[in-house]
């Protein structure tokens, strides 16, 4: 059965967590803990204080899904779900919760987060909770009687769950792989056309880009070769090199690389050095690259919107 990393794509508005579900079977299979004053010495104790303490999210932990009949895991990484909690309260979704996936539920508020940093210390651990670093833990304050009374205090919900955007990490990636073999069939065809018979290069080139754009060409091949030079189609990775050299380029390839750089820039996570996305672009010359490419374009009259 085959096993999908699901991640973020920034490019999207509502990609991330929208709403925090609580539910009887939680998809992480981990439990919250109701706790009420005796557990948590709050200043009033002789008041429950509603109070939901649990897991939303534990790295690389497959998680089923059917979708009609196929049968498939997914699975999130450290960064995805330390970036999908921040994002979650960046956009002020703590008072967004529903009931098992289809009420939406007023009253609750995710009053605090964080992600478990230490096996020993971290304070899930004080209510017995034996989740591994990464893991994504919220406390959700319940100020609607209704639900704590008919929900919590019977038993008939047990977890969270989130609901959210997300991509595949492997559609993802074959997007991306798209423009890179797209671009490397342009950047060949201009090769052989730009050849004379008797093999002299015809079109004028220019090497004239700034620093910025042969560093992040070097920087690019120094994490490609960490991350086992996995990244890129071999005419990026020949780019980079010409780049990370000052070599001159060719009108043509100028335009291919402005070409490239602006269709995959999207791709591009400067918090996640070791994606492809950011691997590739940084390859091309990054952002500086672009720049350099849109303004070179213009100069020679040949801008087109």
């Amino acid at each position: 059965m085959n096993i999908i990393e699901l991640i973020l794509d920034e490019a999207e508005e509502l990609m991330g967590i929208q709403a925090i579900s609580i539910v009887e079977s939680p998809a992480i299979e981990e439990n919250f803990i109701a706790m009420n004053s005796h557990e948590i010495k709050f200043a009033e104790q002789d008041k429950e204080k509603q109070i939901l303490l649990g897991p939303a999210l534990i790295p690389n932990k497959p998680i089923y899904r059917r979708d009609g009949e196929q049968e498939y895991y997914v699975y999130f990484s450290k960064d995805t779900i330390r970036r999908a909690s921040e994002m979650f309260l960046q956009k002020g979704n703590q008072n967004e919760s529903t009931l098992e996936h289809d009420a939406k539920l007023n009253g609750l508020s995710v009053v605090e987060s964080w992600i478990i940093e230490d096996d020993v210390q971290d304070k899930s651990r004080k209510y017995g909770l034996d989740l591994p670093v990464g893991t994504w833990m919220v406390s959700m304050k319940v100020n609607n009687e209704a639900v704590w009374k008919d929900y919590v205090k019977t038993g008939k919900v047990k977890g969270f769950s989130i609901e959210g955007y997300f991509v595949d990490k492997v559609n993802f990636r074959s997007q991306l792989s798209v423009i890179e073999e797209e671009e490397a069939m342009a950047m060949l065809s201009t090769i052989r056309g730009i050849v004379s018979k008797n093999g002299e290069v015809e079109l004028e080139s220019y090497s004239d880009y700034p620093s910025g754009v042969k560093n992040n060409a070097k920087r690019g091949i120094a994490l490609n070769e960490k991350n086992g030079n996995k990244c890129a189609t071999p005419v990026g990775k020949v780019r980079a090199q010409q780049l990370a050299q000052g070599k001159p380029l060719s009108v043509k390839t100028i335009k291919r690389m402005y070409s490239y750089l602006s269709r995959a820039e999207e791709y591009y996570d400067e918090g996640d050095s070791s994606a492809c996305g950011t691997i590739s672009y940084l390859l091309w010359g990054g952002l500086a690259g672009k720049r350099w490419a849109a303004s070179k374009l213009k100069e020679l009259g040949l801008w087109e919107e």
